[in-house]
């Protein structure tokens, strides 16, 4: 292996990439580097502590939660969404599940689908109903909730993040407990993930990373205007690379939910693409010799994520960035030296 240190350094100079990376081998630290500004105009750097949002990063956390409602025997994968959620959706198919909202393959109209829509139309969304109004799960629904399916339950797999609202639905009806608090007791908590959370843009904690959206002439605006006052159950946590590694710990050692659930959540369910299928909340990638890796990503506007779990080396890398660009080019980066 040469100096990863090296390697991703030349990759962050030609990309400028900004954000912070942390590759670890079991408990033992090979790459910790830090980039960029986590606020240009006061000129603070990030560094190993800065919170950065992740964006659908966070699915796996709803997964989670889900999975541990199913285990305690308060929910079922078969449980039918018309059974969990009270709420108007006239034209859903009463047949969809949480398994098929787990994994993408619900067929319900999405608010934001990336299959049509690119990261930076992201904004279009809330020249109707303005984004400082969606503090809840419940505010989300009129994006979404009257439209027609895309397809029968089922049927194929497309990616969805609406499906993730209604699964905080679920969360909070099944839990009564606030999804946000959920995941904070639940998962952050039994996780040791002391530094994330899901926090409100007008109200962040210090040493959060600002989102930035760059434009060709050089010029630059925060993405506060760009997203949802406050993230939930399909993206919008906020976490350090430092509690992203011990999340992978937790879920790995079976903190979280037991051995078999561990097991049914890491299972490639359904063919995504070419390359990956997706479990619950997770991107499972394959080859002839078995699970190369288990991944999460999100995009947002001022938003990049990648984070991954190598289950033959126990290794773990973590890439968050400040930029709506640029983790996946440093995580190809870390791949093609520990693979």
């Amino acid at each position: 292996m040469v100096d990863m240190t090296t390697a991703i350094g030349h990759v962050q100079a030609s990309s400028d990439f900004s954000g912070t990376v942390l590759v670890k081998e079991d408990t033992i630290t090979l790459v910790e580097l830090s980039y960029g500004y986590a606020n240009r105009a006061e000129q603070l750097r990030n560094n190993s502590l800065t919170r950065f949002g992740i964006a659908s990063g966070c699915k796996i956390f709803t997964a989670v939660a889900i999975c541990q409602l199913v285990e305690s025997g308060k929910l079922s994968f078969e449980s039918r969404l018309k059974d969990c959620v009270d709420g108007h959706f006239p034209h859903f198919n009463e047949e969809v599940t949480i398994h098929h909202l787990l994994t993408h393959t619900s067929g319900i109209p999405d608010y934001y689908d990336e299959e049509v829509m690119g990261v930076g139309d992201f904004e279009e969304l809330w020249r109707e109903r303005p984004m400082y109004h969606i503090r809840t799960l419940k505010d989300f629904l009129p994006l979404f909730q009257n439209s027609a399916m895309k397809f029968e339950p089922g049927a194929q797999f497309s990616y969805n993040n609406a499906g993730y609202i209604l699964l905080g639905l679920v969360v909070e009806a099944t839990s009564q407990q606030r999804f946000t608090d959920y995941v904070l007791e639940h998962v952050f908590n039994k996780a040791d993930m002391s530094r994330s959370g899901y926090f409100e843009f007008d109200t962040l904690p210090g040493n959060t990373a600002q989102g930035y959206i760059d434009f060709s002439d050089g010029s630059w605006k925060t993405n506060i205007y760009s997203l949802p006052a406050k993230g939930g159950s399909d993206g919008g946590a906020f976490v350090t690379v430092h509690d992203m590694d011990k999340f992978w710990d937790a879920l790995m050692s079976h903190q979280l939910i037991s051995p078999e659930m561990t097991q049914r959540m890491l299972t490639g369910h359904v063919r995504a693409d070419d390359e990956d299928c997706y479990g619950y909340g997770v991107w499972v990638k394959k080859t002839p010799k078995g699970i190369m890796k288990y991944h999460v990503m999100g995009y947002d506007p001022g938003v990049s994520f990648h984070s991954a779990y190598y289950p033959d080396k126990a290794m773990k890398s973590i890439v968050c960035s400040n930029r709506s660009t640029g983790a996946a080019d440093i995580m190809r980066c870390i791949e093609g030296e520990i693979l």
